[in-house]
């Protein structure tokens, strides 16, 4: 591990620097390195990107079919497809989603995510900034 590096957390994938002043990604390698795990057959799996105290950038891969059910973020969301087609349901309305498109979601909103294919997306979650961080 060089300096700057999280420790190991478990994953297959190296978690790699987290936060800084700046940071570069190549999503396409990301995405080949994610379905290349086996958690991956599962149904889906997700790296963090980018973590700070008030946003983080996530990027989830998920197999045709794979879901993600019933859950809910504290702060406002973001959700732009990459690759494939997912379906982004909440209690209100359901949205498809391909490659290229994006969606926002007010914090707190129940929501379910499912992939008409195999698919990949970035989720951004920002919080309100804390007075303490």
């Amino acid at each position: 591990m060089t300096s700057g590096e999280n420790p190991p957390t478990g994953r297959e994938h190296e978690v790699g620097v987290l936060a800084g002043p700046l940071l570069t990604f190549d999503l396409e390698q990301e995405i080949q390195q994610l379905r290349s795990e086996g958690r991956w057959q599962s149904g889906h799996t997700a790296k963090t990107l980018a973590k700070y105290a008030d946003f983080r950038v996530v990027l989830i891969v998920m197999t045709s079919g794979g879901r993600l059910v019933n859950h809910r973020t504290e702060g406002r969301i973001s959700v732009h497809a990459l690759s494939g087609r997912i379906n982004f349901k909440t209690a209100e309305q359901s949205v498809d989603l391909s490659a290229g498109q994006m969606l926002t979601l007010e914090r707190d909103l129940p929501h379910d995510v499912e992939a008409g294919v195999d698919s990949a997306f970035l989720l951004t979650i920002a919080w309100a900034r804390c007075a303490n961080c």
